[in-house]
């Protein structure tokens, strides 16, 4: 049987994909090898479904940082404004949270995954789960087939890849396209883990001193060989058994991983600052005052409620303070360095948890390879690329799933184009 397209993987990019080519009149196949569709995207902004982010595009872009700007040909034609559009045309009503976050008004993913399911029906795509897949074949530089590991063939004018990368694997992200996007000529990137906790064999690490502690709204730096910061966000975070995790983490770990290659270490250093509002001087100035208004009472009590507690008693350790001790009775050079340490206490990451528990991989298909406004392959034709099968890569917060769809909907819409000219 012969399709006009061909749309394998049955993620955000693959839906988008399949229902952009079938939009445009195309016969159309999706193929899945899982036994349901948008597995994804079911447990995506933990089950609620983070379909998209509404800041503005050049505010999208800077949160893309692994070749975001790839995509200003690709938000021109089919934007975040469009996606929203897009999700209220099949009846599903978002609303906007923090940093944009567009959500489900039902903060139900299975919503947005039953609507993209019932507009699949409607354009009548046919559906194949439970299909893994074999190889993609090419003919005389073009796109000719589709094989099944069951051995059936269906002939196709166009094949839309959206595997996916290599992380969150139990939803079928293994890293199957890149060997059918290989064959075809193009180039994949280094794979590295990326919004993915970072690990240390720092002594308190090992001896669990800190584990499960959360900090709020913490400036966490990674710090280049010379000391200087790579880059700082202003988040949560939380210390764990094997290091740290946390949102400020999982946005600095493409930035350690990149660091440890750069300059082969072995090692990077952080920098965490448990007061960024409040510069080092008047901190210090604030705690002398403390202490002089106050001078029997024990540091521990002074200085409450300035970091968490456990925080505060590690600080106080590190820097041969015993808490119960008057304030009166610790030396001026001590309180300077306590201070010191509540806005620079760095510490080494030794790397981070594997590519399989990362929320997205970095690397892929080079975007070198392909046009940005259509998403095909420059080196085959017929061929087109969606979703995290790319060398694209953003922070958690809507923004990859946004590339996803935004990528997914003009690779479903150029494959069916492609087709109809052949």
């Amino acid at each position: 049987m012969k399709y006009d397209v061909i749309v394998i993987g049955g993620g955000p990019s693959g839906l988008m994909a399949a229902i952009g080519a079938a939009e445009q009149r195309a016969k159309v196949l999706l193929i899945d090898k899982g036994d349901k569709l948008g597995r994804k995207l079911a447990i995506s902004g933990g089950g609620r479904c983070n379909v998209t982010n509404r800041l503005p595009v050049d505010e999208i872009i800077k949160h893309i940082p692994g070749n975001g700007r790839f995509l200003y040909s690709a938000f021109s034609l089919f934007s975040n404004e469009d996606i929203i559009r897009f999700f209220e045309n099949l009846g599903i009503k978002l609303k906007e949270e923090d940093h944009g976050r567009m959500f489900p008004v039902t903060d139900k993913a299975q919503s947005v995954v039953d609507a993209l399911i019932t507009r699949l029906n409607e354009l009548k795509v046919d559906i194949k789960t439970n299909s893994p897949i074999r190889d993609v074949h090419y003919e005389n530089g073009r796109v000719k087939s589709v094989e099944l590991k069951t051995g059936d063939v269906y002939d196709t004018d166009a094949v839309v890849i959206a595997v996916g990368g290599k992380s969150v694997p139990h939803t079928g992200s293994t890293g199957d396209g890149y060997a059918w996007a290989e064959k075809a000529g193009h180039t994949i990137t280094d794979l590295f883990p990326t919004e993915v906790p970072l690990t240390s064999a720092e002594r308190f690490i090992k001896e669990k001193t800190l584990q499960g502690l959360s900090l709020r709204s913490v400036a966490l730096s990674v710090l280049n060989p010379k000391g200087k910061a790579l880059i700082t966000h202003q988040m949560d975070m939380i210390f764990t058994h094997f290091g740290i995790s946390g949102p400020a983490v999982l946005r600095c770990s493409q930035y350690v991983v990149k660091a440890m290659k750069k300059w082969n270490l072995t090692e990077v250093t952080m920098n965490l600052d448990a007061v960024p509002d409040t510069k080092e001087e008047p901190l210090f100035q604030e705690v002398s005052k403390m202490i002089k208004d106050e001078p029997k009472k024990s540091i521990k009590n002074l200085l409450k409620g300035l970091v968490p507690e456990r925080y505060l008693l590690f600080l106080l350790d590190q820097n041969g303070i015993d808490p119960s001790a008057q304030g009166a009775n610790i030396s001026n050079e001590k309180v300077r360095s306590f201070v010191k340490g509540c806005k620079s206490f760095q510490f080494t990451v030794n790397g981070t948890l594997p590519l399989d528990k990362a929320f997205v991989t970095g690397g892929g298909v080079s975007v070198k390879e392909v046009e940005p406004q259509t998403m095909a392959s420059k080196m085959m034709d017929g061929l087109f690329f969606c979703g995290e099968i790319l060398d694209i890569h953003g922070y958690t917060g809507g923004y990859n799933i946004t590339s996803a769809l935004v990528t997914g909907r003009l690779a479903g819409i150029n494959a069916a184009g492609s087709a109809n000219n052949v």
